[in-house]
């Protein structure tokens, strides 16, 4: 929650945002009441607040709002905004990481108030942005939006858990990937699920490469990992990652097999099932087999939804639309009101924007049971093969499935593992690839169901 920033209740809270956006249009339209819902009448604002400027690249693009000219006014250079004294509150939603970068590190030195949605800047900057509000305390930093849109999780992790100790935080936290991988599962190629998002508007120009393989979800997993266990993941692209690309129509069919559904989760946790909650923490990006019974497994659409394991609660589950401009401007315009009412009292916060410091180690090797596909051609002495290369990388094998064979030269079969590191099943796989008999590299993802 927001610290105290100066101001009275009978002068409005100003603020200058920069990026007029999809996300930005939707946060003025909630905010200055061109949405009919009020505006400034927020039922839970306490103190007036209005958007004096908003900075944009070209004066003369339409926008997708309507902008209150006695009261707003664009402009064009950032500067014209952090020098003004009497905006006290930014709003970042322009993307990227440069001079976005720029502007926060500014703001919060100025003891300006900041709310951001970008992902990524927090995730790459997160020691640069905790170093800024430690030596300048009037600041203060918001940050809702930038996990999974609509939903609350970021208050939530900063303040509802604080008797509480998280074993795991994993969630299903980009809704395009979660319609595409809906529509794989229904029986549609990976390209024409690709399409079909990109035609809905749900895929922006220039973001397919940070979506398909993962990386828009490892910057949301680094965020809550430092909620959830106070671990800044330095540099962030440690993290291993990996996206839907090489996932295919047969993987679907084997989850079917296995009662499961294929999901691309942000896990950070220090759970295992046959190790304590004090190991080491692993934060990691991945299709996951998800059982059906599982309470990720019905996220449906382009929703997004986020399980915490904790011990005085188990396992708790937070859900909701995580694409869109009124989901992400929401959640600006909820930080807004927190640092409006903050405004109005002397009572400290009751959580910073990253409560937690921790020294608990990382360790991106993580232990999971696996499920493995093998594209391989017919021939006698497969399963021996495999078998023996699995013990000697150490790799117990649960079970062996496979569909009838329509093509002796092209064909999958799957094994699923016993609870292995990810290094060793990684070795298998190099192993397998090898083989003669082996068409191209093996797929392996991570089972989220414990055997029996």
């Amino acid at each position: 929650m927001p610290q105290r920033v100066q101001g009275s209740r009978s002068s409005p809270l100003r603020i200058g945002m920069i990026g007029g956006g999809t996300v930005g249009g939707g946060v003025y339209e909630i905010l200055m009441g061109n949405s009919g819902n009020g505006g400034h009448q927020l039922p839970h604002l306490r103190r007036p607040c209005v958007i004096s400027k908003i900075c944009v690249k070209d004066l003369s693009k339409p926008r997708s709002f309507h902008l209150d000219s006695e009261v707003s006014s664009l402009v064009t250079d950032v500067n014209s905004i952090l020098n003004d004294d009497s905006i006290e509150l930014i709003i970042e939603v322009m993307g990227g990481t440069e001079l976005a970068k720029t502007v926060v590190l500014e703001a919060l030195k100025r003891g300006k108030a900041v709310i951001t949605a970008n992902k990524s800047l927090i995730a790459e900057h997160m020691s640069e942005i905790e170093k800024t509000l430690a030596t300048n305390p009037k600041s203060q930093f918001a940050y809702e939006a930038a996990v999974c849109g609509g939903i609350p999780i970021v208050q939530v992790l900063q303040s509802c858990y604080a008797g509480d100790v998280i074993h795991q935080v994993m969630g299903v936290c980009n809704g395009t990937i979660n319609y595409m991988l809906g529509k794989m599962e229904q029986g549609m190629p990976y390209e024409q699920a690709l399409t079909e998002a990109r035609d809905l508007g749900f895929l922006l120009e220039g973001d397919t490469t940070n979506l398909v393989e993962g990386y828009d979800v490892r910057a949301k997993i680094a965020i809550l990992a430092k909620l959830a266990f106070g671990v800044t993941v330095s540099p962030v692209k440690s993290i291993p990652c990996r996206g839907i690309t090489e996932l295919s129509s047969i993987d679907f069919e084997y989850a079917k097999l296995l009662h499961c559904t294929i999901k691309l989760l942000g896990t950070a946790g220090r759970m295992s099932r046959f190790a304590q909650y004090d190991g080491a923490l692993s934060v990691y990006v991945s299709p996951v087999m998800i059982p059906n019974d599982h309470l990720l497994a019905s996220t449906r659409g382009n929703n997004n939804c986020v399980a915490v394991n904790s011990g005085n609660i188990g396992l708790c589950t937070y859900s909701g639309p995580g694409e869109g401009r009124f989901p992400a401007a929401n959640s600006v315009v909820a930080d807004i009101v927190r640092v409006a009412n903050s405004s109005m009292t002397s009572r400290p916060a009751a959580s910073g924007a990253f409560p937690l410091q921790s020294t608990i180690s990382l360790d991106f090797d993580f232990t999971r049971a696996w499920y493995i596909r093998i594209p391989f051609m017919d021939s006698i002495g497969i399963i021996r093969t495999v078998g023996e290369l699995a013990e000697d990388n150490d790799v117990s094998i649960h079970s062996i499935l496979q569909n009838p064979i329509l093509d002796r030269m092209e064909a999958d079969f799957c094994l699923t593992t016993e609870e292995c590191k990810m290094s060793q099943v990684k070795a298998l796989c190099d192993d397998l690839e090898q083989q003669d008999f082996v068409r191209g590299p093996p797929l392996f993802l991570p089972l989220l169901w414990e055997h029996p």
